[in-house]
């Protein structure tokens, strides 16, 4: 068996435990799909309205109102990294004080109850 030049030490990818080689590959479909995401979006920028524009204005101007700005403009600044920020500091903190419950087994709980 030939070993694979980019694992440490000459380990063979045979060697390799099936979840680790699961996590590689996944891995690298995330990295593709991260680095061709700025280059398709650019393709389709033109080409696709959002809902907002095709559908919801056309109605509300064909019933006589028009659109007024949102009362928070999420799209100004950094309020929408702001908040995933404390969304996932929150959830963090919540399962890391969790943690203990989450993962410990208790006892009796992979026997069927007669």
């Amino acid at each position: 068996m030939k070993a694979v030049p980019f694992l440490p030490s000459g380990l063979r990818a045979s060697h390799l435990p099936p979840r680790l080689s699961r996590l590689i590959v996944l891995g690298a479909f995330i990295f593709l799909g991260v680095v061709s995401a700025p280059v398709l979006a650019d393709e389709k920028a033109g080409k696709w309205e959002g809902v907002d524009k095709a559908v919801v204005e056309q109605v509300a101007k064909t019933h006589g109102r028009e659109a007024t700005e949102p009362l928070i403009n999420a799209e100004q600044g950094d309020l929408m990294l702001f908040l995933f920020l404390s969304a996932g500091t929150v959830g963090g903190f919540i399962a890391g004080y969790s943690y203990r419950t989450l993962t410990e087994r208790r006892a009796g709980a992979g026997e069927k109850a007669t």
